[in-house]
């Protein structure tokens, strides 16, 4: 049976164990040898990190050919409307190709409390959540697709990828668990 670990990554932790000049990585918050990251999430980005001790987990979790559903919550300047959700339903074209088609919807409240450091916030322009499902991993891709419809994102955490989350886990918490690989 495989081992996964399912870490709620704080805001400026890089994805990677090795120190890196003065940044923070894995290292200050998981001590669990022969663990890897299955993915990226970037260090402005928080929320659920897969990790695991089993290459074939990795590759399944990481290969876009899987199609593990990952759902954001992404703090956004302004507040899109219908026909800007449906373009990013419907896919955005980025310079390195159209992305899938996703799942876009407002969220009514902000999920998270602020974060340390805050968002840069300004004055005269809303800012709003919406919740993005996407079944790829293009670099930086929400990112890209939220400035590509004029809504650039403040604040990006990732809630879920396939059937596992971090709603249980405080920031900077991690929970392993077994998983059966499939055949």
């Amino acid at each position: 049976m495989s081992k996964l670990m399912l870490f709620n990554k704080p805001y400026g932790v890089l994805t990677q164990f090795r120190a890196l000049q003065d940044k923070t990585t894995l290292a200050s918050y998981i001590d669990q040898p022969g663990f890897y990251p299955a993915g990226r999430l970037d260090e402005h980005s928080e929320g659920l990190l897969l990790l695991t001790n089993d290459g074939k987990l990795q590759a399944s979790i990481a290969n876009p050919k899987f199609k593990l559903p990952k759902t954001y919550w992404v703090q956004v300047e302004g507040i899109p409307d219908e026909a800007v959700l449906q373009q990013l339903a419907a896919g955005i074209e980025l310079k390195d190709g159209l992305t899938r088609p996703a799942q876009a919807k407002m969220l009514e409240r902000a999920p998270l409390s602020p974060r340390e450091p805050p968002i840069r916030v300004r004055k005269n322009i809303p800012d709003s959540w919406l919740e993005l499902t996407i079944t790829e991993g293009k670099n930086r891709q929400v990112r890209r697709m939220t400035a590509a419809v004029g809504f650039p994102t403040l604040r990006l955490y990732r809630a879920s990828i396939g059937p596992w989350d971090v709603m249980q886990l405080a920031v900077g918490e991690s929970r392993l668990i077994s998983v059966d690989l499939p055949h």
